[in-house]
This record gives structure tokens, sequence and C-alpha cells, in this order.
């Protein structure tokens, strides 16, 4: 069996490749938890100066599995979302080291949330991002709510959470979601240039800026409350008929309840 995500590590740059491209690189159990154990060996390594987070094939992360979803109570949701989601993507945007989210393809749901965790997220022309939770009868769990609105501000986040609506890499940037848009045939390249350039720096000094940057925008009650209303969704009707619509490929038909 191949491992789900993968880890390079070169001249002080970190690469982590989510190898699941079958599924489109999506977030399955067994691929947070290899991604929480390359975390670690992250944290144990201090050569390491940058990390950039990419996704395997024509893919970069799809978002979640739905149809693990579909089958979760309340407390599997909460559960899930302490330990692999919201849980999972704090130790992504606690790592000392900056970090880089190279979006190329599909960024929906847990693929665009863990990107927010990131420091930088750049992304090719043909990216497309957005968080479509609330058309499954939930909200975005893995700490969407709070870091887009930090990262866009809390109109763009409400837009796009409300909707449920995915934007191109051009819109993105525009908002303020993606920092760099790059040509396909130049994306690696500006990606490792991008990553050299932040790893020449002072090691020290990054990290105590990014601190003193994340102090300024850290909200634990808002993560806690984000991640308790997720769960409380998880079995009620609406969640149910919104998972079930999804798999079944169409329209759902919410009753509020």
């Amino acid at each position: 069996m191949s491992e789900k995500v993968l880890l390079d590590v070169s001249d002080r740059i970190a690469t982590l490749t989510v190898n699941n491209p079958d599924k489109r690189n999506a977030m399955d159990r067994e691929t947070r938890t290899a991604l929480r154990g390359r975390l670690d060996d992250i944290d144990a390594n201090d050569d390491i100066g940058v990390v950039v987070l990419r996704g395997k094939g024509d893919s970069y992360i799809a978002g979640g599995d739905i149809e693990a979803f579909a089958e979760f109570d309340r407390v599997d949701a909460l559960e899930y979302l302490t330990n692999y989601g919201q849980g999972l993507y704090n130790d992504v945007a606690d790592l000392t080291v900056p970090t880089i989210a190279a979006i190329d393809g599909y960024a929906f749901g847990g693929g665009l949330e863990v990107s927010l965790a990131c420091d930088l997220r750049v992304a090719t022309p043909d990216a497309t991002v957005g968080l479509p939770e609330v058309g499954l009868g939930i909200l975005p769990g893995g700490g969407g709510t709070q870091r887009l609105a930090h990262v866009a501000g809390a109109g763009v986040a409400k837009d796009l959470i409300f909707t449920g609506r995915a934007v191109d890499a051009e819109e993105a940037a525009t908002l303020g979601i993606v920092n760099r848009v790059y040509e396909p045939d130049e994306f690696d390249d500006s990606v490792r240039e991008l990553a050299e350039t932040i790893a020449a720096n002072a090691p020290l000094a990054l990290r105590l800026a990014k601190e003193s940057i994340n102090r300024g925008l850290d909200d634990e009650g808002g993560l806690d409350f984000e991640r308790i209303a997720c769960a409380f969704l998880f079995g009620t009707a609406d969640q149910q008929e919104g998972a079930e619509a999804f798999l079944e490929k169409r329209d759902p038909a919410f009753e509020g309840r």
C-alpha cells in the first residue's frame, strides 16, 4: 500500500504531498492520520525552514470523505473534528516554520481549510477553491469559518460560506484568499523559488515573526464554537439529506431540522 502523505526534505525545504489521487486526494481518516505523523516528523527536524503542501496528480486536495461523513452522529463528528479535522489543521497552523499551500486543482472543504491553516497560498490559474459544506447540511468545521474571515475578511467568508460557491484562482487572488498565481509551466519552479527566498532568511527571526502575527489573530473561542456547532449539525435531518443527495448526485431538499 502506498503512503498517503509523502515527505521530502531538501535544502531546508520540506515538501508534503497528499498521495491519494484515486480519490482526488480527499482527506479520509487514513490520509489525515498520515499527515499528522508527517507533521510530527517536521516538528522533530530543526533543519527544516519552510514547508510546502501539495497534492499528487491533477487534483490538489478535493475535500473530506463525504461517504464517511454520511454515517456520523454528533458524537462521531465531535471526535473526528477534534482529532482529525480542526485539531489536525490547528497542528498545521501551529508549525513554527513558514508554510506554503501550493494549490494546483481543486481545494474544496477540508482542502481549502488545510490551505487556510498555511501561512501562504499560491495557485495555478486552473485552481478552484470553495467551502460548500452548507449544501451538505453542515458548516466548515476545520477552522474555515475563522481562518477565511481572518485571511480575506468577514464579508468574503460569509459570501463563500453562505452560498457554497467555488471561485477560480483569479477571483481567489482578488479576494485575498490566494497570495500569488503562477502559470502552470512555471508553477513548480516558482513555488520552489518562493520557498528558497523564505528559507534564506534568519530562522529564529522567521519563527518569531510568524508567532507575532499569529498571536494577533488568535481566536480560540471562535474555533471552539465552530467545532461544537458543526458536530451538532451531524445527525440533523438536513445533514442526512445533504449527504444522501451528494452521494446520489441530486439536489437536496432541506427542511430546516
